[in-house]
């Protein structure tokens, strides 16, 4: 099995494709899984649409009705107004991912791509535990 830390650039609240940032800081091998799982509690990993950006839009205008800042309840405040609502989106989400991997690329569906969805408005560089398992 091979480990690597990736640090992903800062990247602006939303739903970003982040496939060729950790594909090009690893070496696939020819068959196996590749487990990405990030080290943070205000941000999330999914896999989903790759083709139209509009699918990106439209999943950060749902997380922000679904929760939504501001909401009096929150006793976590003392990070901003984004900091709770992001800590409940990342627990939607999940922290972590695995891709088959087929003939040395991942096994992904045409239209997919991994996802680090940013819920903090300045969430700074995030860091990825990449697994890849033969």
């Amino acid at each position: 099995m091979q480990q690597h830390i990736i640090h992903l650039p800062p990247f602006p609240r939303g739903f970003h494709i982040v496939d060729k940032h950790i594909l090009s800081q690893i070496e696939l091998p020819q068959s196996g899984i590749l487990h990405i799982f990030l080290q943070h509690t205000s941000a999330g990993l999914c896999i989903n649409e790759n083709a139209d950006p509009t699918v990106r839009i439209d999943f950060e205008t749902v997380f922000n009705r679904l929760v939504p800042e501001g909401m009096s309840y929150y006793r976590h405040t003392m990070e901003g107004p984004d900091d709770m609502p992001a800590h409940i989106k990342a627990a939607l989400v999940g922290h972590s991912v695995s891709v088959p991997v087929m003939n040395g690329r991942l096994a992904l569906g045409t239209w997919q791509g991994i996802y680090l969805c940013e819920f903090r408005n300045n969430g700074g560089s995030r860091k990825l535990v990449v697994s890849v398992l033969p």
